[in-house]
């Protein structure tokens, strides 16, 4: 049930980074500044192009990186996961919503990315400092979902121990 909500959490997820990203970059100007300076927007500028396709392919790729071991177990291809997390098993569950709800935690992060991005370049619209709260939401997301994911491990391993 849990791997379930977490699995609704990512694809809502999905959705709203592409939205930012579709909607932002309609906003940015042609060079986009990605950091301050002392004297305002940093002279490194990347074009609008390189900037859209950099954040597709960092979403891709993290996409595909943390979606891996979850798909792998939910199609039984990979025999290590079945046999250490069979189905019907309460830790499957908590294993796959962890995997799940994190890539929901991460295209979030990179949604606000896009976001942020957006109000350093349109500074009279949004002021980026706006945005000083969910730089500190995120790696603190990160921090607990990390000691969740220790937690389930320890929980398992506490299973097997018992078990044997």
């Amino acid at each position: 049930m849990y791997y379930r909500f977490g699995k609704a959490f990512y694809f809502l997820s999905v959705a709203l980074f592409i939205f930012f990203l579709l909607y932002f970059y309609s906003a940015l100007p042609e060079k986009v500044s990605y950091n301050f300076s002392e004297n305002g927007l940093s002279p490194e500028k990347l074009s609008k192009g390189t900037f859209f396709y950099g954040m597709i392919a960092i979403f891709i790729i993290m996409n595909v990186i943390v979606l891996l071991p979850p798909k792998l177990l939910e199609t039984k291809s990979h025999q290590g996961l079945t046999r250490v997390f069979p189905l019907g098993d309460k830790f499957r569950d908590y294993f796959l919503g962890w995997f799940y709800s994190f890539g929901g935690i991460l295209n979030m992060s990179l949604g606000m990315l896009v976001l942020y991005i957006h109000a350093i370049n349109n500074q009279e619209e949004i002021a980026a400092s706006q945005y000083s709260f969910f730089l500190y939401l995120f790696p603190g997301l990160f921090v607990v979902w990390g000691v969740g994911l220790i937690a389930i491990l320890m929980g398992k391993f506490n299973q097997v121990k018992n078990k044997s």
